[in-house]
């Protein structure tokens, strides 16, 4: 059996989760992998959130923000751009490899990019193979 990989993403309320939901509105075709997390805005998402995904068995993590400038929280995406960075090198520590971890900005308008976004994800995972951390993590405990 193929390997399809579990795809976690975390979508802010006023534009991405939007965006999402203009994809499957107007029915556009994408990748079924993706799990949807609605949360008020990108910039509270806790890094915990993150690892605790990919500890539960999560391939890949996607977080999905207002484009910078039109947060509805001012600056909650450029919060999130900061933990982005540094979940990155964390993550990279352990043993995940980076492209595991994705941030992107998806307007409510831009359903189509949100699909290709899905799609893309889906096919890097995939190419990655199934994510051991989970593995890791529970020798270690």
């Amino acid at each position: 059996m193929e390997f399809q990989p579990t795809i976690i993403s975390f979508l802010c309320n006023w534009c991405s989760y939007t965006g999402a939901d203009l994809a499957g509105t107007s029915r556009m075709k994408y990748a079924p992998n993706v799990r949807v997390i609605r949360v008020m805005c990108s910039g509270r998402v806790d890094p915990t959130f993150v690892l605790s995904a990919f500890q539960e068995g999560a391939d890949g993590v996607l977080i999905c923000g207002c484009h910078p400038g039109d947060c509805h929280y001012h600056e909650g995406n450029y919060k999130c751009l900061r933990r982005y960075h540094l979940l990155q090198k964390y993550l990279q520590q352990m043993g995940v490899h980076k492209d595991r971890l994705r941030l992107a900005w998806i307007s409510a308008s831009e359903g189509k990019q949100f699909a290709d976004l899905a799609d893309e994800m889906t096919a890097t995972v995939t190419a990655l193979g199934p994510c051991k951390i989970k593995e890791v993590m529970e020798t270690l405990a």
